[in-house]
């Protein structure tokens, strides 16, 4: 398969959107099975089912109903904040992709196209901003965003000439360094980042969603960055 890596286009708005929403939405099992299998969620779940049937009279019933309530609010807590960020995307950036990336020299998006069933398809996307580096007076860095590969070509080598560009475009820049934020499910974009370098400098939970949304979900943002 024959890809190629271009600017953005308008004419591309529909296709980003469905590769953007679909790489997100993939990743709330992982981040489901990753709640569920930490200690303290294990503790919890064992509480309710136990709990719940000694209270009742031993009724295996409600410790059922009682155990899968919270297994099913533990699951709602991972969709939300994926699902809760792709909407907060699809009113800003992602919504005018022109104003955001392309009117900027130091911005640019891209999408990875290739020829299928005869007709031209967006398989991959990504992004990046230029922003003032507060550690090196009057230089820049580059911020990786929107890296998203479909699905239909996975382990093809694309996610490694997706981020190859965008460095490229940061080293043109001369920018001091590369930064990204991705989450701790995304165990395949993780290991992508670090062969090309990139080093683990920060672990936090600022979302967007609400904190005991986040502590259910026991979600963290990985910060990493590359210097250049």
């Amino acid at each position: 398969m024959h890809i190629v890596i271009r600017r953005y286009q308008p004419s591309d708005q529909e296709a980003v959107e469905t590769i953007f929403r679909d790489g997100l939405m993939e990743h709330i099992n992982p981040a489901f099975m990753h709640a569920m299998t930490q200690p303290l969620h294990i503790t919890v779940s064992l509480f309710f089912y136990i709990g719940t049937y000694v209270m009742s009279g031993q009724s295996v019933i409600l410790a059922l109903v009682s155990g899968g309530a919270w297994i099913g609010l533990v699951y709602l807590c991972c969709y939300e904040i994926y699902a809760g960020y792709i909407r907060e995307s699809l009113k800003t950036d992602m919504q005018d992709i022109p104003g955001y990336y392309l009117n900027n020299p130091d911005n640019c998006f891209w999408v990875a196209e290739a020829e299928m069933h005869g007709r031209p398809q967006v398989l991959g996307m990504v992004a990046v901003q230029g922003k003032n580096d507060p550690g090196s007076e009057g230089k820049k860095y580059g911020e990786l965003y929107r890296m998203t590969v479909s699905s239909t070509c996975r382990r093809s080598g694309l996610g490694l000439r997706l981020a190859k560009t965008a460095e490229d475009f940061c080293r043109e820049r001369h920018f001091s360094k590369i930064e990204l934020s991705t989450t701790s499910p995304q165990k395949a974009g993780m290991a992508l980042y670090f062969r090309l370098g990139f080093k683990l400098i920060l672990v936090h939970t600022q979302f967007e969603s609400p904190k005991w949304m986040i502590w259910i979900a026991r979600a963290t943002i990985l910060v990493m960055e590359k210097n250049i």
